[in-house]
């Protein structure tokens, strides 16, 4: 297949995009400067230049392709309008890459948390009704003869496939713990995040390519586990101490509002069956703690 993909310079669209190439896809990637583009075309992936306003660029592009993948934005509606506009009646995949702080409560690192499952997803709260809206959106274009799905993504963790990138969360708390010596969770850490490896959600998007139905909403986990646990791993593996709580004004100081409160100080728990039933999806790797004690520091 001839794939275009935005965000094909980041760690998701990266690894995905690698990954198609070497399954023998066509793959055309989106990237904001010549230098991305450089590391593009090393990786046997046809780079253009441009951002997500380039509503024109875009369009063309998913007219051209066999199928495209959004993996550079979950909140640029633009974007994603551009692309279903591309794309209407061809009935061509469209998979959208969204995540699961979506469902996130923003406890402070405090446990429990609801389970969510994908057929039963819970109003959006104000913090994620933007976001919430463009996966409905990308639903919704399955009306209009668009092969579309919505990939929630978990906590996503192992070395990127692609160009040197890292995922958004742990290599967070690995900085900070290499900055200060000490190995830090939001709040009690008691928090549980549903979480994922990274050349499993690479082959998800690849059957997903292939076998997705219209208008499907994917939770993508393959295990889960709490802040405190994947902090004292993190310990571990670094020769260091315990991990320490941190007040969330600290860690809001340190990593932002955002991701603070959602990224590393929320539930996020969800169990998906589409991906293993729609799509025949196994994943390989479910236990992050013993990524992180093992693998973590390789890269």
């Amino acid at each position: 297949m001839n794939i275009f993909i935005t965000g094909a310079a980041g760690f998701i669209g990266g690894s995905i995009a690698t990954s198609l190439v070497k399954k023998g896809h066509q793959v055309t990637g989106l990237v904001r400067s010549a230098e991305q583009a450089d590391e593009m075309t090393a990786l046997g992936i046809v780079p253009v230049i441009g951002t997500l306003d380039d509503r024109a660029m875009l369009i063309e592009q998913a007219r051209r392709s066999d199928g495209v993948i959004n993996a550079a934005s979950s909140d640029h509606r633009g974007a994603v309008e551009a692309l279903i506009e591309g794309l209407k009646g061809s009935n061509k995949p469209l998979l959208h890459t969204s995540g699961s702080s979506i469902v996130g409560d923003a406890s402070g690192g405090k446990g429990g948390g609801q389970v969510f499952f994908e057929d039963k997803l819970p109003a959006a709260t104000p913090d994620k009704a933007a976001r919430v809206a463009i996966d409905d959106l990308v639903i919704a274009s399955a009306k209009d003869g668009v092969r579309s799905a919505v990939i929630c993504n978990t906590l996503i963790y192992g070395l990127s496939l692609g160009v040197d990138r890292d995922s958004v969360q742990l290599p967070r708390l690995l900085k900070q713990a290499r900055k200060s010596g000490i190995v830090r969770h939001v709040g009690p850490g008691e928090n549980v995040w549903s979480n994922v490896f990274i050349e499993d959600v690479a082959e998800l998007y690849a059957l997903a390519l292939e076998k997705n139905p219209a208008g499907t909403f994917y939770f993508v986990e393959s295990g889960e586990a709490s802040f405190v646990d994947m902090t004292n791993a993190m310990a571990e593996a670094m020769g260091l101490g315990k991990s320490q709580d941190w007040p969330l004004k600290d860690a809001e100081a340190e990593w932002g509002y955002e991701m603070a409160n959602y990224g590393l100080g929320s539930n996020s728990r969800v169990r998906g069956k589409n991906a293993r039933e729609l799509l025949g999806w196994v994943p390989k790797r479910t236990s992050v703690i013993e990524w992180i004690k093992h693998d973590m520091l390789k890269g």
